[in-house]
């Protein structure tokens, strides 16, 4: 039984030691089944003008201010209306003292009178005349004195039809009216005030029309002509006004040194008030659009640039990309992957196509 003791221990061995290496290799393969997601830093892809707008805070105004007067002299008897008061067309603004343009209606229409009465006789004259001198018991000359008494008489009453008028009319100038629907943004006269005719009494901006007015430097002058511009209110920053340049001026500020330019905004109703503040951007609608992303999510081993892009599901695909250009830490790329890919920016050159990876930060580019 000694004897057979020896030759027992080496096939024990030989049998321990595959039964090691068969639970090894379990493991090793267990092991790799269970290995977790690879981890990849990615950037959200975002295109945008390759020449970024610009953008500037402005000032709504209205593109009309008008002074409005008096048509004729006279003293305030009354002033209408105040600042900041929105006013319709025909609304009466101010009055002025009307006993002094009554008693010169009054006397225009005595005159009219006057003038009526010797038409009449003048005219019955001429009549009488020209039946005389048909009988030939007058002569041409006293015909000729009637008639140029009755035309007299008619040029008087015309003078006074006219007289009439004016004074009419003068009467209506005491009541300064609007001419137009806007609002009050200054008032210059007061009650017990004279004023001369022409002289600014009430000053309206128009509601019709409204521009935002911004100061542009030297160096986007061409844009502001040639781009697009868009308005936002900062009481409002979600809506958006089309915006088109109507005037520039033609020297710059000699403090600033920038040009005041004044854009209309054909679509402003009534919720854009004067005097808000407007953000003014500027774009240029011939500039190529394109996305920045690190150099490092570059993938070219010899073929065409590319990027890994990264799905939902943690699948990598490998898609070629239109290099715009390349900068110091950046690269730009005109196409080749959709706005909002998730980009692998770090670790392209070790990654496999048939891998899952997991996304642990992403950076915004």
């Amino acid at each position: 039984m000694s004897r057979n003791l020896p030759a027992r221990g080496p096939l024990l061995a030989v049998a321990t030691l595959s039964m090691a290496l068969t639970l090894a290799g379990c493991g090793e393969k267990e092991a790799k089944q269970a290995a977790p997601a690879r981890p990849v830093l990615v950037a959200s892809v975002h295109y945008e003008a390759e020449a970024p707008s610009r953008a500037f805070v402005g000032t709504i105004r209205p593109r009309i201010e008008a002074d409005i007067g008096f048509r004729v002299a006279g003293k305030i008897a009354k002033r209408l209306v105040e600042v900041g008061q929105s006013v319709e067309v025909g609304q009466p603004l101010a009055q002025l003292d009307e006993v002094d343009l009554k008693l010169q209606a009054e006397q225009a229409e005595a005159e009219h009178r006057a003038a009526t009465g010797v038409l009449a006789q003048a005219a019955a004259a001429e009549n009488r005349a020209l039946q005389l001198r048909g009988k030939g018991w007058t002569t041409d000359a006293q015909l000729d004195q009637a008639k140029a008494a009755a035309d007299e008489a008619r040029a008087r009453l015309n003078r006074a039809d006219r007289s009439v008028e004016l004074t009419r009319n003068s009467l209506s100038y005491a009541t300064l009216v609007a001419d137009t629907r806007g609002v009050v943004t200054a008032t210059l006269i007061d009650a017990g005030q004279v004023v001369a005719a022409g002289q600014t009494a009430i000053r309206v901006a128009r509601f019709a029309e409204k521009e935002a007015v911004v100061a542009i430097p030297e160096t986007l002058i061409g844009r502001a002509k040639d781009g697009t511009a868009t308005v936002t209110l900062w009481s409002d920053p979600n809506k958006t006004y089309t915006a088109k340049l109507r005037e520039i001026a033609p020297n710059a500020d000699p403090a600033t040194r920038t040009y005041l330019a004044k854009f209309s905004l054909p679509d402003a109703g009534d919720e854009v008030a004067l005097g808000m503040t407007a953000t003014l951007t500027l774009a240029d609608p011939t500039t190529q659009r394109v996305a920045r992303l690190p150099l490092s999510a570059l993938f070219n081993q010899g073929t065409k640039p590319s990027f890994y892009v990264v799905d939902d599901a943690g699948q990598l695909t490998l898609q070629p990309v239109a290099v715009k250009a390349y900068e110091t830490h950046d690269v730009l790329i005109s196409g080749g992957v959709a706005e909002g890919a998730k980009v692998v920016v770090l670790g392209v050159q070790k990654l496999d196509p048939a891998e899952k990876v997991r996304v642990v930060s992403a950076l915004a580019f």
